[in-house]
């Protein structure tokens, strides 16, 4: 879930797009496009996840400069988070037709678009240890399953909570929004870059 949570959590395009909706249509229309980005997201996920089962050996034999490597481009994403505006990469969105189902194709087809969503769900495999050699076919299922409830429960939360200040909302905001994110996915990969130095440090029997 936290997997899920953090590929969706960061204000980029599609997340600006998102409130857009729900500003302007409800909270059903940004939900819906939640949707379509959560389906994309479980797309790229299941590219990684089966490109990283076909080396889940070499995985597990360096698992801790793999964690370190991740740490380093998640502290980097948040580092663009933090001082990067993402309200001037799209156009305010109009629209008021209440099409559901072309909320989800579009939100899908715009988060497609990104193929690097990649190199952050590969640090996030990494970091979280997602998929393991010792996982059954059912725990890669549960997991992807996992993942993709993290996104919606992300979407749910961002556009209820939209909608609720419709009236006086300001789409900037959300600029503050994401470096509150940025900072906290640094704050984590800090501690993930700690702890697998200090693995590999014993790896090698340096400590």
């Amino acid at each position: 879930m936290s997997i899920g949570i953090f590929l969706s959590a960061p204000m980029g395009p599609i997340g600006i797009l998102c409130i857009q909706r729900t500003l302007n249509k409800g909270r059903n229309s940004g939900f819906f496009t939640g949707v379509g980005a959560a389906a994309s997201d479980l797309f790229y996920c299941l590219l990684v996840g089966l490109g990283i089962s076909l080396v889940t050996e070499f995985i597990a034999d360096h698992v801790n400069i793999l964690q370190i490597i991740g740490s380093v481009i998640l502290i980097a994403y948040a580092v663009y988070m933090i001082f990067h505006n993402p309200v001037s990469q799209i156009k305010e969105n109009i629209d008021q037709r209440d099409d559901y189902l072309r909320d989800m194709i579009t939100g899908f087809l715009f988060t497609l678009s990104n193929p690097l969503i990649m190199f952050l769900i590969i640090p996030l495999f990494a970091r979280f240890g997602f998929p393991l050699p010792e996982y059954k076919f059912y725990h890669v299922i549960l997991g992807y399953g996992f993942i993709v409830a993290g996104a919606l429960l992300w979407w749910a939360v961002i556009t209820f909570f939209v909608d609720k200040v419709r009236s006086h909302f300001n789409i900037r905001s959300m600029w503050l929004i994401n470096r509150i994110i940025g900072i906290i996915i640094m704050i984590l990969s800090l501690f993930g870059l700690g702890t697998g130095i200090h693995a590999y440090l014993l790896e090698l029997g340096i400590l």
